[in-house]
């Protein structure tokens, strides 16, 4: 018998340079990632045997994120998703990334985008 658990990283928090507009790609602003990545382990799995280490995950989200200027949150979503799910153990994966200072002629609290993957085959 195994069990899959969810390891979750709220609310991590960035300066980067994400966006499609010029200055965006200029200017590092504030960004929010949220990863959850459920992970499979085996009921006769004991300490770290089958245990994914959320220090990994962060790593991923930080090293997409510090690589350079990305266009889009779709991109960066798709690219840590991927980065996660080769992690050991990983079966699936959510991501969002928010930007909490957008420029709209309205109020708004963050516009944000969310991806949910599972690991092929």
């Amino acid at each position: 018998m195994s069990f899959t658990f969810v390891v979750r990283l709220e609310a991590m928090r960035f300066h980067a340079r994400v966006g499609a507009l010029a200055h965006e790609a200029e200017i590092a602003q504030s960004i929010e990632v949220d990863v959850a990545a459920w992970v499979n382990r085996d009921e006769a799995a004991h300490g770290a045997a089958g245990v994914l280490d959320y220090r990994r995950l962060y790593d991923v989200v930080s090293e997409v994120l510090n690589r350079g200027h990305i266009a889009y949150l779709e991109d960066l979503t798709s690219e840590v998703a991927a980065r996660a799910l080769e992690l050991d153990g990983v079966l699936r994966v959510r991501v969002s990334a928010r930007k909490p200072h957008v420029a709209l002629p309205g109020p708004l609290a963050f516009a944000e985008v969310t991806l949910d993957r599972v690991r092929d085959g």
